[in-house]
């Protein structure tokens, strides 16, 4: 114990060592199932910030266990899952140590709040010893989310559900958290919890033990939020689009199905995540009309210089509209969004006709036939495939007649 003792001082050091250096993924990544990234508004039990997992993963390799894991095998990312299997029943040991160690002696404890950063850092401590310890039980985890998408029985999904550990509420926290990454229709996973809470109401769900499905679709809906970050020119729309729709599916699962008792936990959260996402989303949706402007209007002055960037902005901006289209019942943006529905596609209309008119005069002009193709590409997402295809043989038309 003297010897642990000593492994396990979170005194942080004068000069770190290189295992102090950032790692791809902490832990070897064998918790990542459970791993949300910042922003994290709310904290739910079957979820790790990263943040937090990678503080407490320097605190293992610098201060805990530097004799087990290689300080340049982590910085070089040679320091696998394998090699960790083999040192984490002494990782626990001298983790758990580290802890008792602090315990009793709030002088410790505020040592090892500096050394990880934050007194978030070290409250998810034990969690993340709970998910190390449980790290074969996550990937059967993950197994048993892919598997929910194939059962088409709703007892057969009620059957599934009650194989969780209900009854070790942390433990089916974390569980449900890695399942829920896998799932690719929330709704059937609610509807499954609804019928055999007999209710839809939060009282029911929560009386059955299904606390943890409700925080872990929570938790992933919060997790949207970091890819929404202010986008540019060149943010890739498609991620955008994805974590955007795969919000939608999430939130809609809940407020679709359950009932929600005004003020609760959950209606709280609900409305503060989806306050953040909107936010998140606004700025953009307010430049879609002037980046459409500003991507098709040519030059007034002098040479006509076409402008990329901009027009790449003002595709990505129609792109991630049509997608508000679809997830508005989960956002706060109804206003904001019809307006710049309406006021695109009267501008991409008034844009198209001009730029047609003038590839009949200029048919030769590349500035004009690149703003005409991007102009065409934005009608098929803003209007549909078959307008587009009118107003490619237009196009056609008025560059044979020029």
């Amino acid at each position: 114990m003297s010897q642990a003792a000593n492994q396990t001082d979170p005194t942080p050091q004068a000069a770190p060592r290189r295992s102090a250096r950032n790692p791809a993924s902490p832990f070897a990544g064998v918790i990542d199932a459970v791993l949300v990234e910042e922003p994290v508004l709310y904290p739910f039990p079957g979820s790790i910030s990263r943040t937090h997992a990678q503080a407490g993963w320097i605190w293992v390799c610098r201060d805990l266990c530097p004799d087990l894991i290689a300080a340049d095998a982590v910085a070089e990312g040679r320091f696998g899952a394998r090699d960790l299997d083999i040192v984490s029943r002494e990782v626990l040991t001298r983790m758990k140590a580290g802890l008792d160690l602090v315990a009793g002696d709030p002088e410790k404890d505020r040592r090892l709040r500096a050394a990880l950063g934050s007194t978030e850092a070290r409250d998810a401590l034990p969690t993340l010893m709970l998910a190390l310890r449980s790290r074969a039980l996550l990937a059967k985890a993950k197994a048993f989310g892919n598997a929910i998408n194939t059962i088409t029985d709703d007892n057969a999904l009620g059957v599934a559900l009650q194989s969780m550990p209900l009854q070790d509420p942390q433990l089916a926290a974390l569980l449900f958290h890695a399942s829920i990454g896998q799932v690719a229709s929330p709704t059937r996973l609610v509807s499954g919890i609804i019928k055999r809470s007999g209710g839809a109401t939060e009282a029911a769900v929560m009386r059955q033990g299904f606390t943890p499905v409700v925080d872990a679709i929570l938790a992933h809906a919060q997790n949207q939020i970091h890819v929404l970050q202010p986008m540019g020119a060149f943010a890739d729309i498609d991620l955008v689009c994805r974590s955007l729709e795969r919000f939608h599916r999430l939130v809609r699962s809940l407020t679709g199905y359950i009932e929600f008792a005004r003020g609760s936990r959950w209606s709280t959260a609900l409305s503060a995540i989806t306050k953040q996402v909107s936010d998140r989303i606004e700025p953009r949706l307010r430049d879609v009309v002037s980046d459409i402007n500003l991507a098709m209007r040519r030059g007034r002055e002098g040479h006509d210089r076409l402008d990329s960037d901009q027009i790449l902005a003002a595709i990505n901006g129609v792109y991630l509209m049509a997608t508000v289209r679809d997830c508005r019942d989960s956002l706060a943006l109804n206003t904001l969004f019809e307006q710049a529905w309406s006021q695109s596609g009267q501008a991409l209309e008034q844009h198209l006709q001009r730029n047609l008119d003038l590839i009949r005069t200029h048919p030769d002009d590349v500035a004009i036939g690149a703003r005409l193709d991007a102009g065409i590409k934005m009608a098929e997402v803003r209007f549909n495939p078959d307008y587009a295809e009118t107003l490619r043989r237009a196009r056609a038309t008025a560059e044979r007649r020029g």
